[in-house]
């Protein structure tokens, strides 16, 4: 067993990792001793436990990882069709690249706004503007992905006269499969953060919306509350659901 796999195996290590960091955030509240300012982990953590307990973080919560889920999926699905035809076709590519170019360097605040002036402040604004600013990272992704399949294992699919959807299916997904694991890893750390501020802006629940209420109040503990329990939910999904499928996807890859 070689030594990075054998660190992999150890739960203890991010846990350590973690534990430090909430060490290091105790420090200084203790130096700083204004709660007002900086309120220590003892101070935050039974706010998470009054708002889990009244049903307000639930709610917010699962209205949040709704939009997150909603975006995901559309990105998701959309991004990769774009992909895999400028990465397949030179002339889709050479049509399409100024536009990723423009879509890449457009500022998220600028589509979350034009979205809310254009549709108005509602769920489907909203989460296509989270899609929107994620679609391009996507295609990136995917086309480098589409660009790299293996030309031997298309024409051994030509020479056999597989259908479209078995060819998809058993020689471009395979070979897709990594680059799709780490567009979907990396497109899940950005849409959340992007879906927070979507919610401060114009929406009437979730964590984004919740933050801009305590924000208006001054309240850093309720903040920080809100803002731990929604990243302790995207840590959970990152450890247990989204890094075991990118090692499946890339298994091949350390064979």
């Amino acid at each position: 067993m070689s030594k990075p796999e054998a660190d992999r195996r150890q739960p203890w290590i991010p846990l350590l990792s973690l534990a430090g960091l909430l060490a290091g955030w105790s420090v200084l509240a203790v130096l700083g001793n204004d709660a007002e300012v900086l309120p220590a982990p003892w101070q935050v953590a039974p706010l998470i436990v009054s708002e889990t307990l009244s049903g307000e973080l639930p709610r917010h919560l699962g209205a949040t990882l709704v939009r997150v889920a909603l975006a995901f999926v559309l990105a998701m699905s959309i991004g990769l069709a774009i992909g895999l035809l400028m990465g397949r076709s030179r002339r889709a590519d050479h049509w399409l690249d100024p536009w990723l170019v423009v879509f890449l360097n457009l500022p998220a605040l600028v589509t979350i706004v034009l979205c809310y002036l254009w549709i108005g402040l509602t769920e489907a604004a909203a989460i296509l503007a989270v899609a929107i600013n994620k679609i391009p990272t996507v295609v990136v992704t995917i086309r480098e992905g589409a660009r790299a399949l293996d030309n031997q294992l298309e024409d051994m699919a030509k020479i056999f006269r597989m259908g479209r959807g078995a060819h998809l299916r058993h020689v471009v997904a395979p070979q897709l499969a990594p680059f799709i694991a780490s567009a979907g890893r990396s497109g899940i750390s950005l849409i959340w953060k992007i879906v927070l501020v979507v919610e401060f802006l114009g929406r009437a629940n979730g964590i984004g919306f919740q933050i801009h209420l305590y924000f208006q109040l001054f309240d850093v503990a309720m903040i920080l509350a809100y803002a731990i329990s929604f990243i302790a939910v995207m840590l959970a999904i990152e450890s247990f659901v989204l890094q075991p499928w990118e090692a499946r996807a890339t298994r091949w890859r350390r064979a």
